[in-house]
């Protein structure tokens, strides 16, 4: 029998973040370790939240350990725009009853990996600041991490720049930090998940499944999706977070290609852009596996598997 892989999941819920957590929570093939809260789609106090509200839901009983409340020199920039006031507007969720793990974040994944008999993935869906001092504080963890696996930047455009992709943006020196620290990364960029939008006839199957899980997914994306007119003037948001979670599910979601990627740290008009030199121009070392197509059909079933994996287990 195959192991489960180990994940620490950190994130700034966040609509996408949500059914990121949907997939890791049941997954057979992923142990779920943890989840460590950062701040980025909206404060720390409310990603907290809803990272909290997210696993009483859906009865997942792991640590939720909060961490870092701004970026490491940048100042601070939510999304209310995008994800509401809230950061997870659309869901009413029951009383809050679950609390943190009294851990900081960054001492959570630096103990995790280090007590770990198995090396762990540290997936990020938000900006990487909890995973960077990590690395910066802990060196020895590096020795332990088999993969970190995010959802960020772009091969081509960004989406809050003309260059730059919001989680990598949020905190450049971050991601430089994490990219630049020999692990294996592997990114997943605006190129894949903007292709995997969720369209009227992707929430009319969600919808199908019927059950509690389902009912959070098609109430979440029904606001993310008018949000994402108001900004951007498209009919359907782009599910990006829950594609780092399918590769872990099943790889062949997704083509990648081993490059080097050097993150923009120059304050410039190009300040947090991932460089991927796709055509080894540079000849440089490979630092990063970056994703440049996905298998749409086979994301979604991935999702909707994900769904229903809660059906019979939720109260």
């Amino acid at each position: 029998m195959m192991s489960k892989r180990k994940i620490i999941l950190d994130c700034d819920p966040g609509h996408d973040d949500a059914v990121a957590i949907i997939l890791a929570g049941r997954n057979p093939k992923i142990d779920l370790l943890g989840i460590t809260v950062v701040s980025g789609n909206q404060t720390i106090e409310k990603t907290g939240k809803n990272a909290l509200n997210l696993c009483q839901y859906l009865g997942i009983d792991v640590p939720v350990c909060l961490g870092l409340s701004e970026p490491i020199i940048k100042p601070l920039q939510v999304c209310p725009d995008i994800h509401g006031e809230t950061g997870l507007d659309g869901f009413d969720f029951p009383e809050l009853t679950k609390e943190f793990d009294k851990r900081p974040a960054v001492h959570f994944i630096a103990q995790t990996i280090l007590e770990s008999n198995e090396k762990i993935t540290v997936v990020t869906t938000g900006p990487m600041t909890n995973l960077a001092l990590a690395l910066k504080l802990f060196p020895k963890i590096k020795a332990n991490i088999e993969e970190v696996v995010l959802m960020g930047g772009s091969i081509a455009n960004g989406n809050v720049t003309p260059s730059s992709e919001y989680n990598i943006y949020a905190d450049p020196e971050a991601a430089y930090i994490v990219f630049n620290s020999g692990v294996k990364v592997t990114m997943f960029g605006l190129d894949v998940t903007r292709k995997v939008m969720v369209l009227p006839e992707v929430v009319e199957r969600m919808e199908k499944i019927n059950n509690e899980v389902s009912k959070l997914f098609v109430d979440l994306m029904k606001v993310f999706n008018i949000n994402q007119n108001k900004v951007f003037g498209i009919k359907a948001g782009p599910l990006h977070d829950p594609v780092t979670i399918a590769y872990l599910i099943n790889p062949e979601v997704v083509k990648v290609a081993n490059v080097h990627c050097d993150i923009d740290i120059s304050h410039g008009s190009s300040y947090g852009r991932t460089n991927c030199d796709m055509f080894d121009y540079l000849k440089l070392e490979k630092n990063t596996f970056v994703a440049y197509d996905i298998d749409i059909e086979m994301y979604w079933d991935i999702i909707e598997a994900g769904i229903k994996q809660y059906t019979s287990k939720l109260k």
